[in-house]
């Protein structure tokens, strides 16, 4: 056993572990998800397998790990604390109908205990209690037993503790069992358990017993192929084993934290507001950079994963002006980041260029709204009948100008006002309540459709993909993003202008004559360098001994990519452009229908 104490040794530990178990090491996939219509953002290492969770058959085998980037925001709100970020690796093992809860309990046991050095003592679990939908997980609690964890550490869960899924609306899902590390503290009471939010329990791995497929009409049923998907935070684990107080005091934010320091003034570590506000900072530009430097690379926007990262970008900067930090500073806490995971994710380097043209043009983007925002207020207080700024009018301050709540309140301040606190968030909840509502409908679908219709679009993308290619003579031109409903695709490529009507028009009779050609279409499984060599196109990974699928479409197109597909072009029928337009920038976007 080797001290854990970099972020990158953990990810080795991982690695060679479950190679050890006969796991397949797989690269992990872009923070965009692709074809997949219920989220906008890569979440859980399981959303670019639910093909193969579905039974579809993966390359690799039946025995898969990797570490995956994930970026949650549903959470951003309690950014700043000493654990909650929007973005995060999990490291993740699967087994694709192959070993069930026996195995994986042991897996894990003997990771935790024989990698990580942690003592039986310093563990707890937890395993499902059962309800209408799934019995009570007693086999789980006897395996745990079996392992030498006592009783008393082995608790009964509701569903709402100890079930995951679906990711989105529909798809594979189950009860699972969570390990927490007990940090020895008296129980707060005689009901206490993992649940409790007292700081005794914290919560290091997850793993799910995937057995069951949510419909779309709420129905659990039994999948023909039992599953096992787990996640193990790398972040919070690595405050574990290095005796971390926070994430923020880890390998992974030190550099930034010191470069905020350096460019502010400002001390880490002596005082609560100033440690949030520089731990919102930090985080949101790392989030940031990872998305920026995707090998899908998103860019900010008014609309899906171009707000979210506005959002997140304009957040660190209203704070970054908080700490008094110089212009273009958020740039320079980037290039830490890009430094200290550019190893394990090389395109941050190839990318860099971008971040930091990104950051720095919000960043005068943003300053720009703020002094319309200052403005506004004025006005504001200008017409103001009595002395307090209404919840409305303080709400539209943030939608609008990026004002948060605590902004406003210093201005009135100043100006000896008051701001209706409740109205504010009456407000707030009413836009997350219909912005939850309109996320539901856009991305309604479910992770598991693979219909006839998806299925055909999808193919279709390929073709398009070619064409595109072809007619503007351009081989660096590529997919920055796919979303595939049952009756449209929209596809995303990097080129810097509007095409004309002349090249739609090629790039559409190009696509409707390989779907009359009646091309067939199959795959081959082959590592990723060999992919590469024989010229087909797609997303490569940083793991040139993985195997993958290339799809090829007679001799129009190859491609990697996990499916599905038609059998042959024929099944498409006529394909028609409905749109392009501008995505972001240097982005264009496509809509197109079957017919």
């Amino acid at each position: 056993m080797h001290k854990i104490t970099t972020s990158q040794s953990l990810r080795q530990a991982w690695y060679n572990f479950f190679e050890s178990k006969q796991h397949a090491i797989i690269s992990g996939a872009s923070l965009i998800p692709q074809n997949d219509p219920t989220v906008l953002f890569t979440t859980a290492g399981m959303h670019p397998l639910v093909p193969y969770l579905m039974g579809q058959k993966h390359p690799a085998g039946v025995r898969l790990a990797n570490v995956q980037r994930c970026v949650r925001t549903g959470d951003i709100e309690e950014v700043g604390d000493s654990s909650h970020c929007t973005f995060f690796e999990m490291m993740g093992n699967w087994s694709l109908g192959d070993y069930f809860k026996k195995e994986s309990i042991a897996f894990s046991f003997e990771f935790l205990t024989k990698v990580l050095g942690l003592t039986v003592s310093q563990l707890a679990v937890s395993v499902f209690e059962g309800d209408i939908d799934a019995p009570k997980d007693i086999e789980s609690a006897e395996i745990w037993a079996s392992h030498g964890i006592p009783k008393d550490k082995i608790f009964y869960l509701p569903k709402s503790n100890n079930w995951w899924g679906p990711a989105g609306i529909t798809g594979p899902c189950g009860p699972d069992t969570e390990i927490f590390l007990d940090n020895g503290q008296i129980p707060c009471s005689p009901n206490c358990n993992p649940a409790c939010d007292c700081g005794k329990y914290l919560e290091i791995w997850n793993n799910v017993f995937m057995q069951y497929n949510k419909t779309i009409d709420g129905k659990f049923e039994q999948l023909s192929q039992k599953n096992v998907d787990t996640g193990m935070g790398l972040e919070r684990t690595l405050v574990v084993l290095t005796g971390a107080n926070t994430v923020y005091d880890t390998d992974l934010f030190v550099d930034a934290i010191a470069m905020v320091q350096k460019l502010s003034g400002k001390v880490y570590g002596n005082n609560d507001t100033t440690d949030r506000e520089i731990r919102i900072v930090v985080d949101h530009i790392r989030t940031a950079t990872m998305i920026v430097g995707d090998e899908l690379g998103i860019v900010p926007s008014n609309t899906d994963q171009g707000y979210i990262l506005r959002r997140l970008l304009r957040r660190a900067i209203r704070y970054a002006i908080k700490l008094n930090l110089p212009k273009a500073s958020l740039s320079q806490i980037s290039q830490c980041f890009v430094n200290v995971y550019s190893i394990q994710y090389p395109q941050l380097l190839s990318n860099q260029k971008k971040i930091i043209q990104e950051i720095d043009a919000e960043e005068e983007r943003f300053v720009k709204t703020i002094s319309q925002g200052i403005v506004r207020f004025e006005k504001l207080v200008q017409n103001l009948q009595g002395d307090t700024i209404s919840g409305k009018a303080a709400f539209n301050l943030y939608d609008t100008y990026g004002f948060p709540l605590e902004m406003t309140q210093e201005l009135a301040k100043e100006n000896n006002l008051k701001v209706n606190v409740d109205g504010y968030y009456q407000c707030f909840e009413q836009h997350q309540s219909k912005s939850q509502q309109g996320a539901t409908q856009k991305f309604k679908g479910g992770l598991q459709d693979n219909s006839q219709a998806t299925t055909r679009l999808h193919t279709a993308t390929h073709l398009l993909h070619k064409a595109l290619k072809t007619v503007l003579k351009d081989e660096n031109l590529g997919q920055k993003g796919s979303n595939i409903t049952a009756e449209r695709l929209r596809f995303d490529f990097n080129f810097s202008r509007p095409l004309s009507q002349d090249e739609i028009d090629k790039v559409q009779e190009m696509v409707n004559n390989a779907i009359q050609d009646d091309l067939p279409i199959s795959f081959d499984e082959m590592t990723v360098q060999q992919a590469k060599d024989s010229g087909a196109i797609g997303l490569f990974g940083d793991r040139y001994q993985e195997i993958v699928k290339v799809y090829s479409i007679g001799d129009f197109s190859c491609e990697i990519c996990g499916g599905p597909h038609a059998n042959r072009t024929s099944e498409l029928g006529k394909f028609e452009i409905v749109k392009e337009q501008s995505s972001s920038s240097g982005v264009r976007r496509i809509k197109a229908v079957l017919k």
